[in-house]
């Protein structure tokens, strides 16, 4: 066994699994894990770390378990994780555009998807209700082909984006002319923003006797969207999605972004993609709807998505054509897996059942191990989760009584951001606390700060689920001051190396052919046990690490100050020579 030998540990791992793999008894996995303040059973399951410290103790160089596909290693280098592909290198060719539809109810999302498709699906519809009908292609104004993903609202969409699925390339946003922008319309702008996906903005019911567009370009400026007619940079259509008046010119629009984006994937290369919806269908089975990504799916591959695995025994796509093969921007509903997986769980083709079965039984253990909990975030544990890199901005969702409160609890929030750590109110309106406003949490890592209102029970029972924090409150200024001592503990700590102890080395004690004590004399400070040290020969640094032993008079000794004598063991290292200086020293936080 050398350092240089590497082993490949997954997410999580059986005691006697590991044992196995490194080659060892399980009786020397559980002293390791015992040394290091884990007690735990040969039976017992533990996570990526701790087995990556047992093995780097045993001499291993592990590393944690991946499939060799390179569009994943392209996906998992993003932080955070997302399930957008960019992709570089050879074999690139043009895909269509993902869109999503979003807006409040009856402002005609069913009725543009309509026009779109030349279908009549909203004649269909019980009590005007939005139903899911899954995703489709159709043919934008210069042929080449768009994927609409027709989702229930802006939930389902951050529901997705929660789970690391960022699928969507441009957002369309409509808005009614006669009714104009209503809260479900700012909470799917502030779900579309806080996703950083570009939209284009549907004024719809152009015809209507009482439309109104001017009014909804004013409203628009209010939640920082300013349109090109008033001199911004946001692209809106006025439509009429009944009488197709404007279709065209909106479609137009989206492909002009699409190209901006530059939107390619590599097809000759195995299916990657993402679950948008699934379910158990009494006579089919699990029936999933996928939309792959990046590659080719192919009848009879075999995929993994989350926990749920098989092979792809019938594909077909929204018009109900049977398919042998689906390229990128393509959505099919598929029929094989083993089990139903959520919205949002990527899709991996693998080469075999066996090899997808053994990476499902890892995922599953790593969440019985809690290794993939999902991270919640708290005004108290930022600072950490800064550090952690799992939170980059402050994000916070304000919701108020009354629509006066607002604006200067938000400007007044912003206020707090400084060079290194921005304050960002991704959303705030007035009302209780929600789940569309939980789902928002979950997905921009944001902390909800609820100003004389309530939250309603199911948005309470989803935080709870998800750990995201509801701060309540009454007065304002305990929100800045709350706010503004999180921030501070975001601020990039500086440390400084300060100096504990000065000690030289005047005689050298043999204890064993590996271990050597360094009998030595304080000169300057005090010497502790288990504090970091160098050894110094004429000047030069030959060796860095920590004081394992101190003794003083044969006797174990926590600490020993200057003017006084002690026996020194230093960990890695036996080399003394008698004139040898060693330094101990501390890091200390400035800042």
């Amino acid at each position: 066994m050398t350092n240089q030998q590497v082993v490949r540990i997954p997410p999580a791992i059986i005691v006697g699994e590991l044992a196995e793999l490194l080659g060892v008894t399980a009786i020397d996995i559980i002293k390791e894990l015992m040394k290091n303040g884990v007690m735990a059973t040969i039976t017992q399951t533990i996570d990526f770390d701790t087995a990556a410290i047992v093995a780097a103790d045993l001499g291993f160089s592990p590393e944690e378990f991946e499939v060799a596909v390179e569009a994943e290693a392209a996906m998992e280098s993003d932080a955070p994780r997302t399930l957008r592909i960019v992709e570089e290198g050879e074999g690139l060719v043009p895909r269509a555009p993902v869109v999503t539809v979003l807006g409040h109810v009856d402002h005609g999302k069913t009725t543009l998807l309509d026009r779109i498709r030349e279908t009549n699906v909203a004649g269909g519809e019980a009590g005007g209700i939005t139903q899911h009908i899954g995703a489709y292609q159709a043919k934008g104004p210069d042929g080449r082909l768009i994927t609409f993903i027709d989702t229930p609202g802006h939930q389902a969409f951050s529901q997705m984006r929660a789970r690391g699925a960022m699928v969507t390339d441009v957002a369309i946003i409509v808005i009614a002319a006669d009714d104009g922008m209503m809260p479900q319309t700012r909470e799917a702008i502030a779900h579309v923003k806080a996703a950083q996906v570009p939209m284009v903005i549907a004024i719809n019911k152009i015809d209507a006797s009482n439309a109104n567009p001017d009014r909804v370009l004013q409203q628009l400026t209010e939640v920082g969207l300013v349109p090109e007619a008033y001199g911004g940079d946001q692209i809106v259509v006025p439509i009429s999605a009944l009488q197709g008046t404007g279709i065209k010119e909106l479609l137009e629009n989206v492909q002009v972004i699409a190209e901006l984006q530059d939107l390619r994937a590599n097809p000759d290369q195995d299916a990657v993609g993402v679950v948008l919806e699934a379910k158990t269908d009494r006579h089919r089975g699990v029936v999933a709807t996928i939309l792959v990504q990046t590659g080719t799916l192919r009848a009879g591959d075999t995929i993994l998505a989350g926990l749920a695995y098989g092979r792809v025994k019938a594909m077909t796509n929204a018009a109900g054509e049977r398919l042998t093969e689906a390229g990128p921007s393509t959505p099919v509903e598929i029929l094989g897996l083993n089990d139903v997986p959520s919205a949002g769980e990527r899709v991996l083709v693998r080469k075999n059942e066996k090899e997808a079965r053994a990476e499902s039984d890892h995922r599953e253990r790593a969440i019985a191990a809690g290794s993939e909990q999902s991270i919640g975030v708290t005004l108290d544990s930022l600072f950490g989760e800064i550090h952690k890199g799992n939170v980059t901005d402050f994000n916070l969702i304000v919701k108020t009584d009354v629509q006066g409160s607002i604006d200067p609890l938000v400007q007044s929030l912003e206020e707090l951001s400084v060079d290194e750590v921005k304050v960002k109110v991704i959303h705030a309106s007035v009302g209780t606390v929600t789940e569309s406003d939980v789902q928002l949490g979950v997905a921009s890592k944001a902390v909800i700060v609820a100003f004389n209102t309530t939250t309603e029970p199911g948005a309470r029972r989803l935080a709870d689920q998800e750990k995201v924090e509801i701060r309540d409150y009454r007065i304002i200024y305990e929100i800045i001051e709350d706010v503004e001592k999180a921030v501070k503990g975001l601020l990039e700590p500086i440390y400084k190396e300060v100096q504990d102890a000065t000690v030289e080395v005047r005689q050298i004690f043999r204890v064993s052919r590996r271990n050597a004590i360094a009998g030595s004399y304080v000169r300057e400070g005090s010497v502790t046990r288990g504090t970091r040290c160098r050894v110094l020969r004429k000047g030069a640094v030959i060796h860095e690490g920590i004081v394992e032993s101190l003794k003083r008079l044969n006797e174990d000794a926590r600490e020993v100050n200057a003017g006084l004598e002690c026996g020194i063991m230093i960990s890695n290292f036996d080399g003394f020579e008698e004139g040898d200086q060693i330094v101990t020293h501390h890091m200390e936080q400035v800042r």
